[in-house]
């Protein structure tokens, strides 16, 4: 296998608008120590993302900045010191790092060999870009923090999202009841199909009102939600006594008042969570590794593709998952 002595890489010099990502092409470095030289095959795109080029995320970009969590390629360096893994090996990266160090959007990428792992060969690139975002985060906040189990009744907003997707397929691995909800009518039957029990359409229904009824009057026991903003207040309408509201992403741009009184009355808790309490933490994240492999190898969990680009539409790429059509993962093939 040939090495390229340089490679394209997507990058931004200001924060903004996705007209600002650009193709440059800069030469291949080594990986250093504990790190991995990955040919990109494919790369899964998130919303962390979009935030982070228009600088509305946890990081702070540095321009000129690289950007993306995950890919999938196959093993074309191995840094000082890195074990488990063989030049040609196909692997897909794991968020765990800083984009501005580590970014994957591009024809090559570097990254820390901890956030490398093998996926099931069944998987096609496409689909092994797709999966360690989405069922981690989902796997994270609702069997980690949430302790869901059968016994429990789930609220997912957002949830034609690949993360809102990949938590009604967990909710249906472990016997969870699952509401899901969408902003729109066209939408509804894709995710009852997707396994959700009950889809609250909230342009046209009152939600907490709409959960009151389908769940006789209790209320749901986890809600898993990305938005936050003023919707922060129905959710906890929504919720039953002694719930818990798992904050996993702020999509919306307004202020997040916290609802006082249902917390009080329902003694309910709200609370962050991001991915990184479980990709950061070796421990956790053999766990949850483990659980994401054997759901892919019973079927349990299967990624959803909505539509794929090639890495010269990544501006398009990036305008269509701020557009909010999709339903399901949006990928770059390189």
């Amino acid at each position: 296998m040939s090495t390229p002595t340089s490679s394209r890489i997507v990058r931004f010099h200001e924060t903004g608008d996705a007209e600002n990502l650009i193709l440059e092409e800069l030469p291949f470095a080594e990986p250093a120590q504990g790190e991995i030289g990955i040919r990109v095959e494919a790369i899964g795109l998130n919303r962390a993302e979009v935030m982070f080029r228009q600088g509305q995320y946890l990081e702070t970009p540095e321009p000129p900045a690289r950007l993306g969590y995950e890919a999938a390629g196959i093993v074309e360096k191995l840094g000082p010191g890195v074990s488990g893994f063989e030049i040609g090996e196909r692997v897909s990266t794991i968020p765990g790092f800083s984009q501005n160090q580590y970014g994957v959007y591009g024809e090559t990428a570097i990254v820390p060999a901890a956030a490398v792992a093998h996926y099931p060969d069944k998987l096609t690139p496409i689909e092994g870009t797709s999966i360690w975002m989405q069922y981690l985060t989902a796997y994270g906040g609702l069997i980690e923090v949430g302790k869901a189990d059968a016994e429990k009744t789930l609220l997912i907003t957002a949830a034609s999202s690949s993360v809102g997707l990949a938590a009604i397929q967990i909710a249906k691995m472990i016997g969870a009841r699952c509401i899901a909800t969408t902003r729109g009518n066209d939408k509804k039957q894709f995710l009852l199909d997707a396994g959700a029990d009950h889809v609250v359409v909230t342009d046209q229904e009152d939600l907490a009102k709409s959960v009151m009824t389908i769940s006789d009057g209790r209320g749901v026991d986890i809600v898993f939600d990305p938005i936050g903003g003023p919707l922060l207040a129905q959710l906890a309408d929504a919720a039953a006594a002694g719930g818990i509201i798992i904050e996993y992403g702020a999509l919306s741009p307004e202020p997040s008042p916290y609802p006082l009184f249902p917390a009080l009355a329902k003694s309910l808790t709200i609370r962050g969570y991001v991915l990184f309490e479980i990709t950061t933490v070796p421990s956790r994240l053999e766990k949850a590794k483990r659980f994401v492999y054997d759901g892919l190898e019973s079927g349990a969990l299967k990624p959803i593709i909505d539509r794929s680009f090639t890495l010269d539409e990544i501006v398009q790429a990036h305008r269509y998952m701020e557009s909010n059509r999709q339903q399901g993962k949006i990928v770059v093939t390189v």
